[in-house]
């Protein structure tokens, strides 16, 4: 039955362009698989690991300036600074986690804070190579085989490829041996430690995992915005990206997803006819928390259990 539904999702999704028949909503369904790789990045910390983060935008905009620096400054290939950026994300996300990891609960999440709030005062105040305020634009999008992915539909093909290998990574990742003993610290930190696992290397690999997802997902919104400025490590797009996990289901595939797109669709269609916005969004987000607890996709399940269910 599972199988089935991801096929169809697939199919939908590979003839999407053609549904939409139009470039707004192409770009749109582009928006909202950039958004899906954020949220799973940082739903490896969240849902799975029980880490809850304020910081996540700094890797998006770390990426996205390391590749636009070394492509509009130094003229480098795309694929040469793609890598340098995923490298030198993760290689930051891990050094945050020495830090971080040592702390758990508030004081955790208060230093995630602290380095989203750090790379945005360097982003916004190192102008002399992040253009301040004012960012860097001219970003070129790369060509694939031939193709020209300023074009809309070839940038969405190629956004959901590098989704669907993000997806797939981080499903094998969270479903393997590894993957139970990151679920494992979540729920019992004290018996995975008698039982002779190390619950500070497990959590620090996921801090990093989630930075280098995370990379990923700041590449490719670089490439879909060519631009990029300090407002995209602020505070509120970080608690924008936790949003997406808790209001689709935190510590499940589907429910990131199905978070980006709520947030996604409330912020670029329902702000065309409301003027307020982030108050639909926090209403949304209420109704979720009160009558949807554990988020959409574990609403969906409950029903489906209970349509299921023999009498």
């Amino acid at each position: 039955m599972n199988r089935i539904f991801y096929i169809a999702i697939l199919a939908v999704l590979l003839t999407l362009p053609i549904i939409l028949g139009g470039t707004y909503y192409t770009n749109l369904a582009s928006q909202i698989l950039i958004a899906g790789i954020f949220a799973m990045s940082l739903n490896l910390l969240v849902g799975y690991a029980g880490l809850t983060s304020l910081g996540h935008a700094g890797y998006l905009g770390l990426a996205a300036y390391i590749s636009s620096w070394l492509t509009v400054k130094l003229g480098w290939s795309h694929a040469s600074t793609a890598a340098i950026a995923i490298v030198g994300t993760t290689f930051v996300a891990g050094v945050f986690g020495l830090i971080a990891l040592r702390a758990t609960g508030i004081s955790f999440l208060m230093i995630t804070l602290a380095f989203g709030q750090i790379l945005w005062g360097l982003a916004y105040r190192w102008a002399s190579v992040t253009g301040g305020d004012n960012g860097i634009s001219g970003i070129t999008r790369p060509h694939i085989f031939g193709f020209d992915l300023g074009e809309a539909s070839y940038f969405y093909y190629f956004t959901l490829f590098v989704f669907l290998l993000v997806w797939i990574a981080i499903a094998i990742l969270v479903r393997s041996p590894f993957g139970a003993t990151i679920r494992g610290t979540k729920d019992q930190p004290r018996r995975m430690s008698a039982l002779g696992f190390n619950v500070w290397l497990i959590r620090w690999v996921t801090f990093a995992a989630c930075g280098f997802f995370g990379s990923i997902g700041g590449i490719m919104y670089v490439y879909y915005h060519q631009f990029i400025s300090p407002h995209s490590l602020s505070l509120a797009n970080s608690a924008e990206m936790l949003l997406m996990v808790i209001a689709g289901g935190a510590g499940t595939l589907m429910g990131p997803v199905i978070g980006a797109a709520l947030v996604m669709l409330l912020k670029n269609v329902a702000s065309q006819y409301v003027d307020h916005w982030v108050t639909l969004l926090g209403l949304v987000f209420i109704f979720i928390v009160m009558f949807i607890p554990g988020g959409i996709v574990a609403g969906f399940a409950r029903i489906k259990n209970a349509l299921t269910a023999p009498k």
